[in-house]
C-alpha cells in the first residue's frame, strides 16, 4: 500500500546518522584503547577523527528530529506522541526531550561537547580518557538503534514510523492510505508546558554528563598506574559537574514550586531523589580529591566516590526509563529498555570493580591517622556523612527495584516527606556543623585555642539569632532548633572566614560562598516548610468534604468561594470575581483585600489556572504572590469545568445618571463622578472637528471592590459615536450614548454578563514564610561552585 503524504527521507537520514554515530563511537573507543597501549599516533589520530565523525552524526540526529518536530511529521511515532498542532512553538524544545529517546540524545549531546573539549586539552591523558568517553557513547547511542539482533530488541529509534509501532500496527488507520490527512499529535504532557522545562533538563543533563569526565580520568589513572596525577586535571570537571547538576536539581525544585500543586519545592519524588544522590556523592568525591591531591591518605575511598558519582547517574537512568518505578513517580517513563539499561550499567560497574581490584597493590598504606584538628579529617568525615545520607535516600527510593528482584511486596513510605525528613534532618545538622568549623581548621593540624577564638564570634552570634528566631517563630521541635542553629552557624562562620581570615580574596571565595549558599538553603527550607501556614480554612458555611479525597480534612485546608462573595482568609479577605478562558487555560480571578475600618482596600489579584487536556487530564497550576518575607501560594483544587466552557449570557440595561448620582446594575453600583471634556483625541484617533466627552464612573461591586470606567461619546457632525469601556473581570461594558441638555444627566447602555448563582471554586492557599532565603541560597551555592571552577581552571596547569 502506498501512503499519501508520508515523508520517508527524514527517517532514512536520521537512521543513517544513528548507525554512523554508533559505528564511529565504537571505532573511536577501539582506536583510543589501542593508542593507550601502544603510544601509536596513528591510532590516536584515528580515535580523534572517529570521535569527530561521531559528534557530527549526533548533531545530525538532533537536527533531523528537530526538523521533524517543527514540520509536525506525525507519520513518525515520536513526533506524534510528543507534539501537536495546537502546541505553542516555545515548547518544541520540551517535546524534544520529553521522550526517552530525546533525553538520551540530550545526554549524548553534552557528552560530545565535553568530550571534544577534553580531547583537545587533556594532553597525555587524551587516549585513556577518551577511550572511556567513547565507550560510554557506544552504549548511549545503542539506546537509539531500534534494531533486533537474534530476536532481542536493541534500543528504541526516534525515527520509527507510527504505523510500524507495535501498539499501532493492528489499528484500522494502518489500512487507510490517506491517514495523515486528519491526524494530529497527542501533544506535550501538560505538566511540561512550562518555561522551566525548556531550561531545567539541559542543565540537569549537563550535570549528568559532567560526571563522566572525572570517572574517565579515574579509570585512566588506574589504567596507567598514576593513582594521584589524574586528580589535578579532573578536579575542575568535578566542580563543573557539581555546579550544573546542583543547578539542574534546584531548577527542578523551582519548576515544582511554580507549576505543580502539591504545595512546595521538594516532594522527595523517586526521580528527584535519583538526581540528588549522585550530586551528594559528587560533593563528597570533590572534597576527597582535594584531600588526596597533596597527601594520599584515603585513595580507595576517593576512587569509590568518583566511580559512584557516575554509576549512580546510570542507576538513575535505569530508575527513570525502565518503568520499574511505575506510579511512584510523576517523572518516570511508562515503558523503557530495562534489559539493555542493566547491561549498560553492569558493564561499567564491572569495569570499576575490576580495575580497582587489579590495581589494588598501588594503593599506599596509610602510615598515620589524620589529626582531629586537621581540615583533612573533617572533610573526610563530611564526605562519609554525605555518603550515609545518599545511602538512605537511594535505599528507600529503590524499594520498587528490591520488590522486582526479590519478588517481595514492600510498600514505599505512606508519607514520603515525613519519612525522608526524619532521616535527613540529622544528616543536614551534622553537615552544617562541619561546614561551620572545617574552614577554620588548617591543613594537617590546628591549635585548638586559635580555632575556638576564630569561631567564637560566629558561634555566639548564631546562638543569639537562634534564640530570637525560636522565640518569635515559636519553633518547638528539637531537631528543627538544632538545624536552625547549625545553618545559621554555617552561614555566619563561612562569611566570617572569607572576610577576616582570607581578607575577602576573590580566589578564595568559591568554597565560602557555596557553603553559605548550602546553609541558607537548609535555613530557608526549614523555616518555609516548618512554619508554613494553610490559610484557606473554609468559612463559607458549606461542607466541602465530599469533594475531596478520603482521609483529608478539606474544610481545614480549602476555602469555597462563590462568585461575588467576600470571605475572610488569614489576614486577608478574598473574593472570586470570575474566570477567563485563554486557549487551553482557564484562569480563576481571585481578588485580595484588607479591611480598613468599614471599607475593603484592594491589595492584589491572583489567577491560579487549570490547564485543560482531554487526552492526558486537566492539570491545576498555582499562582503565587511574592513578598520579601513570604509567598502566598494558591491553586484551585476544584472547579466545574463544564460551566467554565458554557458562554455567559449578556444582559443589557438602559440607565440615566447625573453627576454624583448612583445607579445599580445586576451585580454592581455605578457613581458618575464627573464629565470629562478634555479628551485626548490622539488616544482615540479623533479629528480636530470631532467633539468628545468622557464619563468618569466609579464601579463598586457587591463585595466592595472598586473599579473605574471611562466610556466616551463622540459628536461627529450630526452623528453620535460611542467608544465603550469594559471591566472584563466583572463582565461589564458601558456605552455613553447621549446627554440630556435639560438636566445634565447622561444615558448609559450597560451590558453585563449574567452571573451563575452556582458558580464557585474550591481553593487552597498556603503562606511560605521567608522562602526567599532558600532562593538566595540556591543562587549563592551555584555562584560559589562556578567561582571555584573558574579559579581551579585558572590555576590548573595544562597536562603535557
Amino acid at each position: 500500500m502506498e501512503y499519501v503524504g508520508e515523508h520517508l527521507l527524514p527517517g532514512f537520514i536520521g537512521n543513517t546518522f544513528v548507525a554512523l554515530a554508533f559505528v564511529a563511537a565504537f571505532f573511536s573507543a577501539l582506536s583510543f584503547f589501542k593508542a593507550s597501549n601502544t603510544n601509536n599516533d596513528g591510532w590516536k589520530n584515528l580515535g580523534v577523527y572517529s570521535f569527530l565523525l561521531h559528534s557530527f552524526s549526533v548533531l545530525g540526529i538532533i537536527a533531523t528530529l528537530f526538523y521533524m518536530l517543527l514540520a509536525h511529521m506525525y507519520e513518525y511515532h515520536y513526533v506524534w506522541q510528543h507534539s501537536s498542532n495546537a502546541l505553542p512553538f516555545r515548547y518544541i524544545l520540551s517535546c524534544f526531550w520529553e521522550g526517552q529517546e530525546g533525553s538520551f540524545l540530550l545526554w549524548a549531546f553534552w557528552h560530545i561537547v565535553l568530550g571534544i573539549i577534553v580531547m583537545f586539552t587533556s594532553g597525555k591523558w587524551q587516549a585513556p580518557v577518551m577511550s572511556v568517553v567513547a565507550l560510554v557513547q557506544v552504549f548511549l547511542i545503542s539506546m537509539l538503534l531500534g534494531v533486533y539482533v537474534f530476536g532481542i530488541k536493541i534500543g528504541s529509534s526516534p525515527f520509527l514510523l507510527l504505523r510500524d509501532h507495535p501498539d499501532m500496527v493492528n489499528l484500522p488507520f494502518v489500512n487507510n492510505p490517506n491517514y495523515l490527512a486528519s491526524l494530529d499529535g497527542r501533544g506535550l504532557n501538560p505538566l511540561l508546558q512550562n518555561y522551566w522545562m525548556t531550561i531545567h533538563p539541559p542543565v540537569l543533563f549537563l550535570g549528568f554528563a559532567s560526571t563522566l569526565i572525572p570517572f574517565a580520568f579515574a579509570i585512566a589513572g588506574l589504567w596507567k598506574k598514576k593513582i594521584t596525577e589524574w586528580i589535578l586535571p579532573s578536579l575542575p570537571w568535578m566542580f563543573i559537574g557539581m555546579a550544573f547538576l546542583g543547578a539542574g536539581i534546584l531548577m527542578g525544585g523551582a519548576w515544582a514550586y511554580e507549576a505543580l500543586s502539591f504545595g512546595g519545592f521538594w516532594a522527595w519524588d523517586p526521580v528527584e531523589n535519583a538526581s540528588l544522590v549522585p550530586w551528594l556523592i559528587m560533593v563528597g568525591a570533590a572534597h576527597l580529591m582535594l584531600v588526596n591531591k597533596k597527601k594520599p591518605q584515603s585513595i580507595l575511598l576517593m576512587f569509590l566516590f568518583v566511580f559512584l558519582s557516575f554509576l549512580l547517574v546510570l542507576y538513575s537512568t535505569y530508575l527513570t526509563r525502565s518503568g520499574v518505578l511505575g506510579e511512584t513517580s510523576v517523572h518516570s517513563f511508562a515503558d523503557g529498555l530495562p534489559g539493555q539499561l542493566i547491561v549498560f550499567m553492569s558493564v561499567f560497574v564491572f569495569l570499576s570493580i575490576f580495575i580497582l581490584f587489579y590495581r589494588r597493590k598501588l594503593f599506599p598504606k596509610q602510615t598515620e591517622e589524620e589529626k582531629i584538628s586537621s581540615r583533612e579529617f573533617w572533610m573526610f568525615i563530611g564526605s562519609l556523612v554525605l555518603f550515609l545520607s545518599a545511602l538512605q535516600i537511594i535505599a528507600t527510593t529503590s524499594i520498587p527495584v528490591f520488590n522486582k528482584i526479590f519478588n517481595t511486596e514492600m510498600a514505599p513510605p505512606n508519607n514520603a516527606v515525613m519519612h525522608y525528613n526524619a532521616w535527613q534532618i540529622p544528616f543536614a545538622i551534622i553537615v552544617c556543623f562541619i561546614l561551620a568549623g572545617s574552614q577554620f581548621f588548617k591543613h594537617y593540624s590546628t591549635e585548638w585555642k586559635w580555632f575556638f577564638k576564630k569561631i567564637a564570634l560566629s558561634f555566639f552570634a548564631s546562638l543569639t539569632a537562634t534564640i530570637l528566631i525560636v522565640y518569635f517563630l515559636q519553633i518547638k521541635y528539637v531537631l528543627h532548633i538544632l538545624l536552625l542553629f547549625a545553618s545559621l552557624f554555617a552561614t555566619l562562620s563561612n562569611a566570617d572566614f572569607w572576610l577576616r581570615v582570607v581578607s575577602g580574596k576573590a580566589k578564595k571565595a568559591g568554597a565560602s560562598i557555596a557553603h553559605v549558599g548550602f546553609a541558607l538553603i537548609m535555613l530557608g527550607a526549614l523555616i518555609s516548610t516548618a512554619k508554613k501556614q494553610i490559610i484557606s480554612v473554609n468559612s463559607s458555611g458549606v461542607n466541602i468534604q465530599m469533594r475531596s479525597e478520603p482521609g483529608t480534612d478539606a474544610n481545614a485546608e480549602n476555602i469555597m468561594l462563590v462568585r461575588g462573595d467576600t470571605l475572610p482568609m488569614g489576614d486577608y479577605y478574598v473574593s472570586y470575581t470570575g474566570q477567563e478562558k485563554e486557549g487551553i487555560n482557564i484562569y480563576y480571578n481571585v481578588a485580595y483585600f484588607k479591611k480598613n475600618k468599614n471599607e475593603f482596600v484592594h491589595q492584589f489579584n491572583l489567577r491560579p489556572r487549570i490547564q485543560t487536556n482531554k487526552l492526558m487530564g486537566n492539570v491545576p497550576e498555582p499562582d503565587t504572590r511574592h513578598f520579601l518575607y513570604k509567598d502566598i501560594f494558591t491553586y484551585v483544587s476544584y472547579a466545574d469545568l463544564e460551566e467554565a466552557n458554557e458562554p455567559e449570557n449578556p444582559k443589557q440595561k438602559q440607565l440615566n445618571i447625573g453627576v454624583d448620582d448612583t445607579v445599580f446594575t445586576n451585580n454592581s453600583m455605578l457613581v458618575l463622578e464627573y464629565l470629562d471634556k478634555s479628551i485626548d483625541k490622539e488616544k482615540y484617533n479623533l479629528t480636530e472637528n470631532e467633539i468628545a466627552v468622557g464619563a468618569h464612573l466609579q464601579v463598586k461591586t457587591l463585595s466592595n471592590s472598586l473599579y473605574y470606567c471611562n466610556p466616551v461619546m463622540v459628536i461627529s457632525g450630526n452623528a453620535l459615536k460611542n467608544i465603550p469601556d469594559s471591566i472584563p473581570m466583572l463582565g461589564l461594558t458601558l456605552y455613553f450614548q447621549n446627554i440630556n441638555v435639560n438636566n445634565g444627566s447622561i444615558e448609559l447602555l450597560v451590558t453585563e454578563n449574567e452571573t451563575k448563582e452556582s458558580e464557585f471554586i474550591i481553593m487552597q492557599a498556603i503562606i511560605f514564610p521567608w522562602i526567599n532565603i532558600l532562593w538566595t541560597g540556591c543562587f549563592l551555592m551555584i555562584l560559589g561552585s562556578i567561582t571555584a571552577v573558574y579559579y581551579r581552571l585558572k590555576n590548573t596547569v595544562k597536562p603535557k
